[in-house]
């Protein structure tokens, strides 16, 4: 007997927006705009942001991954092998295991408001948005 898994509708980004904030996430316009987003904003908790904005069919689309705030710019965490790094536009710092810890909390609280689908890697940990090991950097 196979397992039929019930499959919700998604969440338009009005209700996102709604059910972000009574999980006190802090939910303000975007900084820059998400880049020209229309509409976009900005969520926060635990010293982490993303910036999400509506997708054409109602949903929500994430336009800004979510990172550790530094400086009120949302920092990419880069992987170098031997060490994650917080990088900003204008600077970088070792990231730590509570920074780690608070990207994977938020990220996952983000990713089931909105409805996306929980993915077995990201489960194990925080994903990087760059992963740059200098043993292989200038290979093709």
């Amino acid at each position: 007997m196979a397992l039929m898994t019930k499959k919700t509708p998604p969440r338009t980004f009005n209700d996102v927006l709604v059910l972000l904030g009574s999980q006190r996430f802090d939910v303000a316009p975007a900084q820059d705009g998400a880049k020209r987003v229309p509409n976009a904003v900005q969520v926060r908790k635990y010293g982490i942001a993303a910036e999400i904005a509506p997708a054409p069919d109602g949903t929500v689309e994430i336009v800004a991954r979510p990172g550790w705030l530094l400086n009120g710019e949302i920092a990419r965490l880069v992987d170098r092998g031997y060490q994650k790094f917080l990088k900003t536009s204008k600077m970088e710092i070792p990231a730590t295991a509570d920074h780690l810890r608070a990207i994977h909390q938020f990220t996952e609280e983000l990713n089931e408001a909105i409805g996306a689908p929980s993915l077995y890697n990201q489960a194990l940990g925080t994903t990087s948005n760059v992963y740059n090991y200098d043993r292989v950097q200038g290979r093709e």
